[in-house]
């Protein structure tokens, strides 16, 4: 299907042997929110953030202890800044906006930045500034700065990077970069851009899809087996978006089909990895609400352009494109209630470390008890605190290298 993989990336599958994943540990953007904004920037309530830190420093030393190689994106992030210099313009430019800030006001901020060390700017561009923080002096031709309150924000933060499936994927041996549908995540994109265009590590890499118009998240991209991927459709990913990728992937031969599958478009089902996920080859952990009527549209890649089909059976569709007689469905709990709670606290968002070998929050026991009857190793973490953005294990990863399947 694609062709030869650059050294050390990745990706065709959701339960490969998972080598390298990129993580972003929670830092000072999360202490940016404020019950006034926390609804703005998407979160349910207001993380305590140490114990956010401490948590998501136990799933990666869990990853770690599994053999994965963990980037952490603060990391990545300020290595890039330090060897390039198109870099720091490219963070720059995306971070600092003429037409909310003015022209006078941008221009200034735009000169500090650029002499701003690494470490700064990464902080900055990660978790936004405010006006009480501008670090130059008052300005008397800058209307906008006279006019803001001092906590305003200069720059947004950007506390749902914690998610970082959602900016960038990885199809084969190329990287998707993603357009965020919500204002407060657009920008994340620009800083997952810029790491895989300047960061040594990835340099060579080449792109397998990239959108700045319909939107398409991460979240909502499931890789069922080798060149079959399955596209969530509803609050986050539109219709439009969906094609676009699909179409794309067809071009360049990382895929043979793509099944689109509509989504309810409500927070609690954001992205299709919120109601189902892999957990082996040939087996989803599910939402037991949506599990038999979750449907698709199978778009196949054709001589005479694109063919689309259904809408059928999800379950169905997926065993048929992925070649296997019946795809095992998992479900999330005996009762409505039960299955509802843990679906709201990602039960089904599990993140694949090899077949059959999952890592979930602890607190979904039910879930994770079903998992583990059905022959599933599952890997508890901690969540209280990571949980309040709406995300799992596999939200907070962005896997770079899985073993073939």
């Amino acid at each position: 299907m694609a062709s030869e993989r650059t050294s050390g990336v990745g990706v065709d599958s959701e339960v490969g042997t998972l080598r390298t994943v990129l993580l972003h540990r929670p830092g000072d953007e999360l202490k940016r929110l404020t019950p006034r904004n926390n609804d703005q920037l998407l979160f349910d309530g207001l993380p305590w953030v140490d114990r956010a830190q401490d948590e998501h420093d136990a799933f990666a030393d869990l990853l770690r202890s599994r053999g994965v190689d963990t980037l952490l994106l603060s990391d990545v992030l300020t290595e890039a800044l330090t060897v390039s210099g198109a870099a720091r313009i490219q963070g720059i430019a995306a971070a600092v906006d003429p037409r909310r800030l003015g022209h006078t006001l941008a221009q200034e901020l735009s000169t500090y930045l650029r002499t701003a060390d690494p470490v700064t700017l990464a902080t900055v561009l990660t978790a936004g500034m405010t006006f009480d923080e501008l670090p130059i002096g008052p300005s008397g031709a800058s209307l906008v700065r006279r006019m803001h309150h001092g906590g305003d924000f200069v720059i947004e933060p950007l506390p749902n990077l914690l998610f970082t499936r959602d900016s960038s994927f990885w199809i084969g041996d190329r990287v998707a970069i993603t357009s965020l549908a919500l204002p407060a995540r657009a920008r994340e994109a620009s800083l997952t851009d810029l790491i895989y265009a300047h960061h040594p590590r990835f340099l060579g890499v080449r792109r397998a899809y990239e959108s700045h118009t319909a939107p398409v998240e991460g979240g909502d991209v499931l890789l069922l087996a080798p060149g079959v991927i399955a596209v969530g459709v509803g609050e986050r990913t539109t219709p439009a978006g969906a094609e676009a990728l699909a179409r794309s992937v067809f071009e360049d031969d990382l895929a043979h089909t793509v099944l689109v599958v509509p989504i309810q478009q409500q927070r609690a089902s954001m992205h299709l990895d919120t109601v189902c996920t892999m957990v082996d080859v040939d087996a989803v952990v599910m939402y037991p609400a949506v599990a038999h009527t979750l449907t698709a549209f199978t778009l196949r890649r054709e001589d005479s352009g694109v063919s689309i089909r259904g809408a059928d059976p999800f379950v169905e569709a997926a065993a048929d494109a992925m070649g296997i007689g019946k795809l095992r469905v998992i479900d999330t709990g005996l009762d409505h209630v039960t299955a509802e709670r843990e679906q709201w606290d990602d039960g089904n968002n599990t993140l694949a470390l090899a077949p059959g070998v999952v890592v979930a929050y602890e607190r979904n026991v039910e879930t994770n008890a079903r998992l583990e009857s059905s022959g599933i190793e599952v890997l508890r973490i901690a969540g209280s605190e990571l949980g309040s953005g709406r995300g799992g294990p596999r939200c907070m990863s962005c896997p770079v290298q899985r073993d073939p399947v």
